[in-house]
């Protein structure tokens, strides 16, 4: 078969899906840059935008559901964008109520016409999609090993099933995996320097947005229409976009106004920068990371919010006592690279490009910034390590191996979280899960220095 044509034909939605499809399977990038840079390149309009979107990443979510509807139909071996496109327009018929299933594959005829050189590859496409029209989409029912049917049902890898089942059990898996596949809420942090949680309510009210307290955060909003990152509140700095569970770091840490802290791999800044609102934007904030382009952006959040005591330097975590006095900070912030497993409903993507052997390495760089932490903390001092993921080696096990090694940092409760952190309260230690906050995967653990 030929091979496709690189430029998107007439701002056609469906096929620049395609092409943002084909860029993250080949290419490995990722799909929400892509998703914003298509959009601009291409100037898609704002009423194809929600389409773009929903077309890229639930393609890119049901990829594996998708497959197991395709293998019956398809005899011999297709070309990866010819399989792309049929994953494309199979979403359509079997997730979309308000795309007629014609529509769907009539649009997806043309787009192979438009790319292939010859009829062939336009009639393959055409008599798969009808088959299954005329068909029915294949049952799940009768796959017998229960990691093998989440794996085909929610469309994630077979051993990360397995994991997870081995981890947490099947009905716990289940919950989450269905839940990385369903959008995720908009959640806004309201900055305590600039206004009170009424205060930024009343701000995005002010400018039309669909907008509620959480119940579990009390300066988290939900937004449930509209994009803050667009509004008056943002750009004067009353509110900045951030997850909600990503905000459990600032309560663990128990920072207090004067303090010295250190936030170790802070870009792009939206931890560092509730710290400073914790703090009273009084004190020392040092924020450090190792890529050169991302200690511009803590800056820019911190200027637009109005914080002066956040200082962003470049350096690598691992070698912080090599620029800063041992037992100097008051708190340490160590939220660390990881494999990202609890933001896949953001970054679907993740799912299928990470591997069981990633793990070690990424354990092996948790615990190197945690013992570099520690050479920084005052006794008595409190150190907290976060991650967006949900793999229990990198989270307890990173957790446990650290506290073996050094046996004067104990697990400190944390009193001043929210209710709704029930785990940090009594252990200060906890995994929430995607299913809990309706937010992203996210571990915490809380650790004081003993003197």
């Amino acid at each position: 078969m030929s091979k496709k044509k690189a430029v998107i034909w007439d701002g056609n939605v469906r096929d620049a899906a395609l092409t943002i499809l084909l860029a993250v399977d080949e290419k490995q990038a990722y799909s929400n840059l892509l998703l914003h840079k298509t959009i601009e390149k291409y100037n898609i309009s704002a009423k194809d935008r929600g389409l773009l979107t929903e077309l890229t990443y639930g393609t890119l979510q049901y990829k594996l559901t998708l497959d197991y509807y395709l293998e019956p139909y398809v005899r011999g071996k297709l070309d990866t964008w010819v399989r792309w496109l049929l994953r494309l327009a199979l979403y359509q018929i079997a997730y979309l109520d308000k795309i007629p299933d014609h529509a769907a594959v009539n649009e997806a005829v043309e787009i192979a016409k438009h790319r292939a050189r010859h009829r062939g590859v336009s009639a393959t496409v055409n008599g798969i999609l009808r088959s299954i029209l005329r068909e029915g989409l294949r049952e799940t029912t009768a796959i017998k090993d229960p990691a093998v049917r989440i794996s085909v049902e929610t469309s994630h890898p077979e051993w990360l099933v397995r994991r997870y089942i081995e981890g947490f059990g099947i009905e716990a898996t289940e919950d989450m995996l269905i839940e990385n596949n369903l959008p995720p809420l908009q959640t806004v942090r309201v900055n305590s320097i600039k206004a009170d949680t009424r205060g930024g309510l009343e701000a995005l009210w002010d400018e039309k947005f669909s907008v509620r307290r959480s119940e579990n955060i009390p300066e988290c909003l939900h937004v449930l229409e509209g994009q803050p990152a667009r509004s008056n509140a943002f750009a004067e700095g009353i509110i900045t976009i951030q997850d909600e569970s990503s905000m459990l770091p600032a309560y663990a840490l128990d920072v207090a106004p004067g303090m010295r802290v250190y936030d170790m791999c802070a870009a792009p800044g939206g931890k560092t920068t509730h710290i400073a609102e914790k703090m009273n934007n009084e004190g020392e904030l040092i924020a450090t990371d190792l890529h050169k382009h991302k200690i511009k952006l803590i800056q820019e959040n911190a200027d637009r919010l109005g914080l002066s005591i956040i200082k962003p330097q470049l350096l690598d975590g691992r070698k912080a006592q090599e620029q800063f006095e041992k037992q100097s900070f008051d708190r340490v912030l160590v939220d660390a690279p990881c494999s990202g497993l609890g933001v896949i409903r953001r970054k679907p993507d993740i799912k299928y490009t990470k591997s069981e052997s990633d793990f070690a390495s990424l354990h092996a760089i948790q615990l190197d910034l945690l013992d570099s932490a520690y050479e920084l903390l005052k006794p008595q001092g409190k150190m907290v390590y976060s991650t967006c993921t949900i793999d229990k080696m990198e989270n307890n096990g990173t957790v446990e191996a650290f506290l073996a090694k050094h046996p004067d940092m104990k697990l400190s409760p944390v009193s001043n979280a929210p209710e709704a952190a029930q785990e940090l309260r009594d252990s200060g230690m906890m995994q929430v899960f995607p299913q809990d906050f309706n937010s992203d995967g996210f571990f915490v653990a809380s650790f004081v220095k003993q003197g």
